[in-house]
C-alpha cells in the first residue's frame, strides 16, 4: 500500500518521522522573501555600480570589435587565416594611435618647455611694468601671494599634481585595456555569436541569428562610415591649415577627425577649436577657418554623410538628432557615439518584430 507523499514514505516515516504537509505561506514568510528579494536587487546594484567603469571599457571594446569585425572578414574573403586578419587590423589600429599620439603629444611638450624657458623673462617684463608695480601695492598682492603659499595650500596643489598624474595613468591603463579586450573579442566573436544564439530556443533561433546579424552589419558599417567621414574631415583640415600657414597641423587635423566621430555636435566643436587657434595666430587667419568650417560642414551635412551612412544604416534625421542628444545626456560621448547604431537596431526590430506582430492581434 502506498502512501501519500505528503504524509510520508514508506520505510522513511518509522525512522525519522512522517513528512508533513508543505508549509502555507504566511504574512512573515511574504515579508521575508520579499526582504531577501530586496537585498539580492540592492547587492546587484552595488555590484554593478561598483563595476560600472569596467562595465564601460567592456562596452566599448566589444562595440569596436562589432565594428572592426567586418574588416577582419574582408581580409579572411582575400584569403588570410582568422589570426592573421585580427593580426592585421590590430596593426593598423595601433599605427592609427600612433599617429594620434606623435601629432598631440609633442606639441604639447613643446609649448610647455617653451612656456617654462620663456617665464623668468615674463616675470622681468612684470617687474618693470609701472602699472602692474602699482597694482601690487593697491590690491597688496605680496602678501597674498604669501598666504597663498601656505603650507596647507600647497599641499592641497600637491595633491592636485598626484591627482593629474593619477588621471593620466588611468586613461593609458584604460587605453590599454580596451585594445587587449578588442582583440580578444575580434578573436572569438565567432564563438561570441554562435554562443549567444545558442542560448536562444532552437524554434526561434533562425530568425532571431538573421536579424542580429543584420544589427552587427549595421554597427559595422556605422563603425566604417564614421570612420570614412572623421579621416576626409581629417584630411581637408590638414590641407586647410598647411595652406593658411597654422602652426602643428598635423595635430590640429587629428583633433578634428577625432571630434568628427562624435555625431551632430562633434563637427562643431571641432570648428570651434580650430578656429580659436587661427585667431590666435591672427585675425584673418581666424576669419579663413569660421569661413572654411562652415561651407565644410554644409558639403558634409549635406553630401558626404547622406551619401556615405545612410545607405549603410537607414537611420531617420530627427531619430539620429534625438538619439544623439539623448545619448549625450546619459552616458556622455560614449552615448553619442553608440546612439545612431542603436537606434538603428531599435528600428530594425521595430519593423521586423513589433509591428507584424501587433498585425497579426
Amino acid at each position: 500500500m502506498h502512501e501519500d507523499p505528503a504524509e510520508g514514505r514508506p520505510g522513511h516515516g518509522d525512522r525519522f518521522g512522517r513528512l508533513g504537509r508543505p508549509l502555507h505561506l504566511n504574512p512573515f514568510l511574504i515579508g521575508l522573501t520579499g526582504g531577501l528579494g530586496l537585498l539580492v536587487a540592492y547587492l546587484i546594484y552595488q555590484g554593478l555600480r561598483n563595476a560600472g567603469s569596467m562595465l564601460v571599457l567592456i562596452f566599448i571594446a566589444l562595440f569596436l570589435a562589432i565594428g572592426l569585425t567586418p574588416a577582419v572578414a574582408r581580409l579572411r574573403r582575400w584569403g588570410l587565416p582568422h589570426g592573421l586578419a585580427v593580426t592585421v587590423v590590430t596593426l593598423s589600429l595601433l599605427a592609427l594611435l600612433a599617429g594620434g599620439v606623435y601629432a598631440l603629444v609633442p606639441p604639447l611638450v613643446g609649448q610647455s618647455s617653451q612656456f617654462i624657458t620663456e617665464l623668468p623673462n615674463y616675470v622681468e617684463q612684470l617687474r618693470r611694468s609701472e602699472t602692474v608695480n602699482d597694482l601690487v601695492v593697491q590690491y597688496d598682492l605680496v602678501e597674498r601671494v604669501k598666504a597663498a603659499a601656505s603650507q596647507e595650500n600647497v599641499t592641497r596643489a600637491l595633491g592636485g599634481v598626484f591627482g593629474g598624474a593619477r588621471f593620466v595613468f588611468g586613461a593609458i591603463f584604460n587605453v590599454l585595456t580596451v585594445l587587449v579586450l578588442t582583440i580578444y573579442f575580434m578573436a572569438a566573436f565567432d564563438r561570441l555569436r554562435d554562443l549567444g544564439y545558442g542560448l536562444v530556443p532552437a524554434s526561434r533561433r533562425e530568425r532571431v541569428q538573421l536579424i542580429g546579424d543584420a544589427i552587427l552589419a549595421k554597427v559595422g558599417a556605422y563603425m566604417v562610415g564614421a570612420l570614412a567621414i572623421a579621416l576626409l574631415a581629417g584630411l581637408s583640415t590638414f590641407v586647410f591649415a598647411m595652406i593658411v600657414g597654422l602652426a602643428y597641423p598635423f595635430a590640429l587635423a587629428v583633433v578634428v577627425a577625432i571630434c568628427d566621430l562624435i555625431p551632430q555636435i562633434g563637427a562643431t566643436i571641432g570648428a570651434v577649436l580650430i578656429s580659436l587657434a587661427g585667431f590666435a595666430t591672427d585675425v584673418p587667419t581666424g576669419i579663413a577657418c569660421v569661413v572654411f568650417f562652415l561651407i565644410y560642414q554644409q558639403l558634409e551635412n549635406y553630401l558626404i554623410y547622406p551619401r556615405v551612412m545612410r545607405r549603410s544604416v537607414e537611420v531617420n534625421d530627427v531619430a539620429a538628432i534625438v538619439a544623439a542628444l539623448l545619448g549625450v545626456a546619459l552616458f556622455g560621448v560614449i552615448g553619442a557615439l553608440v546612439a545612431i547604431p542603436a537606434v538603428a537596431a531599435i528600428q530594425l526590430v521595430l519593423r521586423e518584430v513589433v509591428l507584424p506582430r501587433q498585425q497579426l492581434r
